[in-house]
């Protein structure tokens, strides 16, 4: 008989992780019904209270924080903890203090099967989840979306950067 000692835990990382990433789809389908038309809202609070548990998880780790890259290297890391290696991203440094997180592959969005399609309020999630998390690693930063394949594009972009009003008080 099999024991849990006896599967690999690159295996139980990967079934857990798909796991994880369903969980949204299944809840939405099972609450959106019964909740209407304020399931988004409730939806956000939950990934914006996952963002808390994201930079506790950073902070354990002793992340780096301190720069754009540095917060895109440690958003990836903990992106991988919560959700599996699924994500395929490479981190572009943009400017003298800016970086980019390009997103080729996401977990979430191959729980329905990797297209856009069956998407609807995956944008909503990931933008609460990650604008949070990235505003909890260093609040003199600022995130926006450039890009979303859950919204049809070929991929995800991210643009990380010193927020307007940090970069007036530096003058």
């Amino acid at each position: 008989m099999t024991d849990l000692r006896s599967i690999p835990d690159d295996v139980k990382w990967k079934l857990s992780a798909q796991c994880a990433a369903r969980i949204p789809l299944l809840y939405e389908h099972v609450f959106r019904p019964v909740v209407g038309e304020t399931y988004d809202g409730h939806e956000q609070q939950v990934f914006t209270e996952l963002a808390d548990l994201a930079f506790d998880i950073a902070a354990l780790l002793q992340l780096p924080m301190n720069n754009a890259r540095e917060i895109a290297e440690s958003l990836h890391i903990v992106n991988a903890i919560l959700f599996g290696p699924e994500y395929k991203e490479e981190i572009i440094e943009v400017g003298e203090d800016g970086a980019v997180i390009v997103h080729r592959r996401c977990p979430f969005l191959q729980q329905t099967g990797g297209t856009g399609a069956g998407s609807d309020g995956m944008f909503q999630r990931c933008m609460a989840f990650t604008l949070t998390s990235q505003n909890r690693f260093n609040p003199k930063y600022e995130s926006r979306f450039v890009r979303a394949m859950c919204a049809g594009d070929r991929q995800c972009e991210i643009k990380i950067q010193v927020r307007k009003e940090e970069k007036k008080s530096q003058i």
